[in-house]
């Protein structure tokens, strides 16, 4: 199926799930912040239960650095892909990344008053969120595409720091950022102790994740594969070269396109994988073909009290947000990947508890 959003960098996925969301947004529409990475003490995990998936990682990471193991797999193959939301931050009630399109269109008409009164804009400067809800995925589309294109690569790298250091999660009211399970955040780190790479393979645009992943997860740009616009080279009016942001898509980076995002941009199968979606199915599927020793997890929410609880698998609501289908769940038992309960397997899911 082709990308709903071909323009924008914004994926299915992201722009599918809104039409469910935006009615139980609350007023303000719009906001999120940052905060620095809290490193983890306390010992091997320790926001991690003792239990069958804690173990699943402390075997795994053992089994392939252990200069003894028959599984040793060497250092230049050590490569670990991590989905972003859901996987490594909340995703719910909406995509970060979708509401920074929001929030974006005021910049917008102020730089384009003629197209207040034209619609999707119009419809999104209203804040009335019904209306919103009913906005066809190319109205969509076309929000995405105003928003995160026809600048400079430098002019949206700024904005959106500006962005994510003023707008704040409506439930939590912390920064976006903030909002990182701890426990993803402790797995990260144990492997890149144990001299794997930490790679974020996301749906999400590819340049909005760069803008933070380095301090957020301690993951360089440059390890970042996401969805992609293409760019154009040219000049300013000084002469300075410059990059800008084209409405065209170049690389779809969700379900079929994470395999191949993996290998365009890193070139080699992962060892491990970490998921929590329909999304991810895939990049799962693909990491587990290879030889030798494998991990594949799959985050489930299930727990509303601390964060959301959601799937349809195992009878969760079905939010069609971050969708976790039951034949997902099946097939992650069938093909022995390790499913993390959110409420069984983890003390605790944030830094700030």
């Amino acid at each position: 199926m082709k990308p709903i959003i071909p323009r924008s960098g914004l994926n299915r996925r992201s722009l599918l799930s809104t039409l469910a969301v935006l009615p139980a947004i609350s007023t303000p529409l719009f906001s999120i912040s940052a905060l620095a990475q809290t490193t983890a003490a306390g010992g091997v995990l320790p926001s991690w239960n003792d239990g069958p998936a804690k173990q699943a990682i402390l075997e795994f990471v053992r089994a392939t650095t252990d200069p003894a193991s028959p599984k040793l797999v060497p250092s230049e193959e050590r490569i670990a892909t991590f989905d972003q939301d859901g996987t490594l931050w909340v995703e719910h009630p909406i995509y970060s990344q979708l509401v920074y399109c929001f929030d974006r269109v005021p910049a917008l008409i102020k730089a384009k008053p003629g197209l207040a009164n034209v619609e999707p804009f119009k419809t999104v400067l209203s804040g009335d969120r019904e209306a919103i809800a009913k906005l066809s995925l190319r109205d969509l589309e076309e929000i995405a595409a105003a928003t995160l294109t026809g600048m400079t690569v430098d002019e949206f790298d700024a904005e959106a720091k500006k962005w994510l250091a003023a707008a704040k999660d409506p439930r939590w009211k912390r920064p976006y950022t903030d909002l990182t399970y701890q426990p993803m955040q402790e797995v990260m780190s144990y492997l890149r102790a144990n001299g794997y790479k930490t790679y974020i393979v996301t749906g999400g645009g590819q340049d909005f994740v760069r803008v933070y992943s380095e301090r957020v997860y301690g993951v360089p740009p440059e390890q970042v594969v996401g969805t992609a616009g293409e760019t154009t080279y040219g000049y300013d009016k000084d002469g300075k070269p410059i990059l800008t942001k084209e409405p065209k898509l170049l690389v779809n980076n969700d379900n079929a396109g994470k395999p191949e995002g993996i290998h365009l941009m890193i070139g080699r199968r992962p060892h491990a994988a970490f998921g929590n979606s329909t999304g991810d199915r895939q990049m799962l599927e693909y990491t587990g073909a290879g030889d030798g020793a494998r991990l594949m997890m799959l985050v489930l929410h299930d727990d509303a009290q601390r964060e959301y609880a959601y799937g349809p698998a195992q009878g969760l609501p079905d939010t069609k947000v971050g969708t976790f289908t039951q034949a997902l769940y099946d097939e992650a038992k069938k093909d022995g990947w390790t499913v993390v309960s959110m409420k069984s397997d983890w003390k605790h899911i944030f830094a700030f508890e």
